[in-house]
């Protein structure tokens, strides 16, 4: 006599899933990414003194972009 496995589902939606997770990951992602290269570029665009009035050197716009 043979077996019938009634608990296994074998539809779509689980892959459906799965791939709305990757694309909403994937645009988190890029959308933390092009985050930081707006803060990146508009703190690269200050002077060294308007960097200095916000207590910022060149040296820290990376880090201060990576943070968000």
């Amino acid at each position: 006599m043979s077996t019938y496995d009634v608990n296994r589902h074998y539809s779509t939606a689980h892959s459906a899933n799965r791939l709305g997770y990757f694309l909403v990951g994937a645009i988190s992602m890029f959308a933390a990414w092009n985050d930081a290269r707006q803060t990146r570029n508009s703190l690269a665009s200050l002077s060294d003194r308007e960097l200095d009035d916000i207590g910022l050197t060149r040296a820290d716009i990376d880090e201060v972009a990576r943070r968000g």
